[in-house]
Order: structure tokens, then sequence, then C-alpha cells
């Protein structure tokens, strides 16, 4: 009887989800979902292995390490990382079938980091999303950075930029857009 009232239940409930677009199982497969994120960060050579979000929430200390590890590594200046950024990360490492860590090249500036590297460089944006902690600068472990901005491309979310000569790439969460 047991079996007879749980698919009755499920098949109440797909009746339900199915005209939204939302299915039983695919919303049991959400709430399931764990997204973990590996960084190294190249500048302060720390480690973090973290799962950030889990059945279809956000964790809070993980984010706060995530904060911590993304700082202005020249002031130590702390920032709020935009969540959908991890997301996109996550998304395009799971796209390039790489489970390596990320390598940090810029997280998070402050302003007058973000000011002194527009002076010393041209490819510095005044307004940088950096300074919003939307914004991150990496490598994916194995992967080649032509082949992490394909699958960064191919999500059509935020804005992506190319710089094979320094081998990384800009990611953010700003409009979609890239160079």
């Amino acid at each position: 009887m047991g079996d007879m009232t749980s698919r009755r239940s499920l098949l109440r409930a797909a009746g339900i989800l199915l005209p939204l677009g939302l299915s039983p199982m695919r919303l049991l497969a959400q709430a399931r979902q764990v997204r973990e994120l590996r960084f190294f960060h190249t500048h302060t050579s720390e480690k973090l292995r973290i799962t950030y979000a889990e059945n279809g929430h956000y964790v809070p200390e993980a984010l706060a390490e995530i904060n911590h590890l993304l700082r202005d590594f020249r002031s130590g200046e702390v920032h709020d990382i935009d969540p959908r950024l991890l997301d996109t990360l996550h998304e395009v490492r799971s796209l390039t079938g790489s489970s390596a860590r990320f390598e940090i090249i810029s997280g998070f500036r402050s302003p007058a980091t973000n000011d002194m590297l527009r002076h010393a460089s041209s490819g510095v944006a005044k307004k940088s999303l950096h300074m919003q902690g939307q914004a991150i600068d990496v490598r994916l472990g194995g992967t080649p950075t032509s082949q992490l901005r394909r699958a960064a491309l191919s999500l059509a979310r935020g804005g992506v930029g190319y710089y094979p000569e320094s081998d990384f790439v800009h990611l953010d969460t700003g409009r979609v857009r890239s160079w």
C-alpha cells in the first residue's frame, strides 16, 4: 500500500509541477545539489576547498571564507563576493570537465588598489567590477585558458575577458560582453 501512496503522491506532484516546467525529479536533484570550489591564490599561496552551496542555498560561513580568500591582498580589505560569480566558476569548471582548482590572479580590489593598477597598466577599468566583488581573474589548473574562455562564453552570462599573453581569463557578473 505504501508504494501506491508514494506513486500517487509523485503523480499528483507531477501534475502540479509539470505545467510550471518543474519536474519532481529535477527539484529533488536541485535540492540535493552540492556546489564545491577549489582555489589557490597565486599571490598569497593560500588554498581553499569549500562547499559554498548545498540543498539549494548558499552556505554563509563558506561565503565568508571565500570573501577572505578573495580579499584585496595588497590592502587586506575584505568585500562580499557576488555568489553568482561563484556559480559561474562552478559551471565553467563543469563545462571544461575539470576537477582542478582555480588559480586566483585577482579577486576583490579596493578603489585605491584599482586606481594604482589603472595608472600602471592600460587594461584596468576605472569602474572595474573587481571593486564590487563581481569579478575575478583566474586560470583553471590543467586547462588551457583558451578552453576556459570558450566555456565561459558558452554560458552567455556576464563579462569574459581573455588575456592570453598573461595566461588568465577575467569573469564577471556584469552585462554580457567579451574582449
